[in-house]
């Protein structure tokens, strides 16, 4: 469906206001998408993303820089998120071995199991198959990545 009539307005300025309107109002469209799938599972996407960066570092550890470093959104709070995670037992924390005044987080076995059956559900990006050729998201793509200079 078009923007306007998703919103019901088509007063925009200009081409660029209304593509930055379009990327926020899409950005919504597939938080929401996302955010029914972790409900199940009792995660939010910050904790799925610090999740996944962790299994990436699997088996060594990480460090609360290399999380916000990685992470999607740069805003988080990787440090109480990080808790929630360690309260929820799917990472572990501890004294860095090479930094004792540094903290290592290692994804357990039980946040490697919740990823693997996350991952058998999460396949959301499949949806955009229906409506972009593979070439056409890989345009979008491109166009994103230019869009943020």
């Amino acid at each position: 469906m078009k923007l306007e009539e998703e919103i019901a307005s088509n007063n925009f300025e200009s081409t660029h206001h209304k593509t930055l309107v379009n990327v926020l109002y899409t950005y919504g469209w597939v938080t929401n998408l996302i955010k029914k799938s972790f409900k199940k599972y009792a995660v939010t996407m910050q904790q799925f993303n610090i999740l996944r960066i962790l299994r990436g570092q699997h088996p060594n550890p990480a460090t609360i820089n290399l999380l916000k470093e990685r992470m999607l959104d740069k805003m988080s709070d990787a440090s109480r998120i990080v808790e929630r995670l360690v309260q929820k037992g799917l990472v572990n924390r501890c004294t860095s071995l090479k930094d004792k005044r540094a903290v290592d987080i290692i994804i357990n076995d039980k946040g490697l199991e919740l990823l693997k059956s996350m991952d058998q559900e999460m396949t959301f990006h499949k949806k955009f198959k229906k409506n972009l050729s593979d070439e056409e998201a890989d345009q979008l793509s491109g166009l994103l990545d230019k869009l943020r200079g």
